[in-house]
């Protein structure tokens, strides 16, 4: 078997372990990465937890390349640790990726090179907070300069020959707008959710698995419905439910209203536990920043109250 055929199963597999994974989350962990996937028995990482360019050995070309979010005081190495965000929300096709060091003919640029000429579909690491990050599969090089030390990344899958300029833009803007959708929400559901602690809101359920990131003004608002912390709450399916259904109600001093809709019904526990929620405060985050924006909230009520 020829090593470029090898290749194509190694990537398909690294591709169907990610696709798994988020399957049932909608961001990996280190963790995540260093687990790897299987191949033949033997067990490959995703990435190199040193360096954001990666090539297995067992490979011919590059399988990913990863972005990861600065900790807090922690020096910033490239620029595009501090500007994917916002080249990902601002661009139109493509965002710049930095080589590895100053020499273009390093290994590391090297294989950003042979990815980009031989149209090497490659999977993404986005950092959205320390040691968290979305995959983004069916990622490709779309530019490599020697001069500039950048690559450029565009998403979807490799151009086909037979495609004209103009096609290619088309399927870049598509692809790109659909990343930007999986930025913004798993951005602001990892920055809700551990403001929180990991912990629902209104019921304090600490399993994160089971939790949403609601906006409290939708984001539709341009005045307030931005993706900010103080923009959002923690909440369980169920309530996340009830609160988007306005069966739930949260007024600026942070307690909670229950629809007579739901305090007339006799129908089991679950029913009776959103029932008790009546009158009681919801958790607030540790820092003051982060508690709910006390003019949105009473926007909110206002709807609540009319659904009444």
């Amino acid at each position: 078997m020829t090593s470029e055929a090898i290749d194509h199963l190694m990537r398909e597999a690294a591709f169907d372990r990610v696709k798994s994974l988020l399957q049932v989350r909608d961001h990996l962990t280190s963790e995540d990465l260093k687990s790897g996937f299987l191949f033949n028995g033997e067990r490959i990482p995703l990435t190199n937890p040193q360096r954001g360019i990666f090539k297995p050995r067992q490979m011919r070309y590059l399988l990913s390349i990863k972005t990861v979010f600065p900790k807090p005081g922690a020096r910033v190495w490239y620029d595009d640790q501090r500007t994917v965000h916002r080249q990902i929300f601002e661009s139109s096709e493509v965002v710049d990726y930095a080589f590895m060091g100053t020499n273009p003919d390093a290994a590391d640029n090297r294989w950003l090179q042979e990815a980009f000429a031989n149209r090497i579909p490659i999977i993404y690491f986005v950092g959205i907070s320390p040691g968290r990050y979305i995959a983004l599969t069916r990622t490709f090089i779309g530019g490599w300069d020697a001069t500039t030390l950048k690559a450029q990344i565009a998403f979807g899958e490799p151009p086909a020959k037979n495609l004209d300029d103009q096609q290619q833009a088309l399927e870049r803007r598509y692809a790109l707008r659909a990343v930007q959708q999986r930025l913004h929400q798993a951005s602001f559901r990892d920055a809700v959710i551990s403001a929180y602690s990991g912990r629902c809101a209104l019921s304090g359920l600490p399993e994160v698995l089971l939790l949403d990131a609601a906006h409290i003004v939708a984001d539709k608002d341009e005045k307030l419905g931005q993706p900010i912390v103080p923009n959002g709450l923690p909440l369980s399916k169920i309530h996340h439910a009830a609160f988007d259904a306005h069966l739930i109600g949260i007024d600026p001093g942070y307690r909670l209203h229950v629809s007579e809709r739901l305090m007339v019904q006799r129908d089991g526990p679950m029913l009776e536990a959103l029932k008790q929620l009546k009158g009681e405060l919801i958790h607030l985050p540790s820092r003051v920043r982060d508690r709910p924006d006390r003019d949105r909230l009473a926007q909110r009520f206002e709807q609540f109250k009319s659904m009444a």
